[in-house]
């Protein structure tokens, strides 16, 4: 499965992380097993391989969906906090 972002400089979207389900593959090796409630029975879980985030590509979108026409970058408000400032300067400032 993935997950894309708007990109407007390609006018289209692309990806950002992409994560597949590996079933019981991987737990199988690292013998990681639950017991189900309602039979008792121990089976292997079923595990997720995926990249955190392609930063760089996350990066850009957020440049991309954020940038003002001064060529400033508002920074989404979800990440104000981590960012400690509410807008980027542009080119020139």
């Amino acid at each position: 499965y993935d997950l894309e972002a708007w990109l407007p400089g390609r006018g289209k979207y692309g990806e950002v992380t992409s994560t597949s389900n590996t079933t019981d593959y991987q737990a199988r090796r690292l013998n990681i097993r639950f017991r189900r409630n309602e039979t008792g029975k121990v089976e292997f879980v079923h595990t997720l391989n995926g990249t955190a985030v392609a930063t760089s590509r996350a990066i850009l979108a957020i440049m991309e969906n954020y940038q003002q026409e001064d060529g400033s970058i508002r920074v989404p408000e979800v990440l104000v906090p981590y960012m400690g400032v509410e807008v980027i300067a542009g080119p020139g400032a």
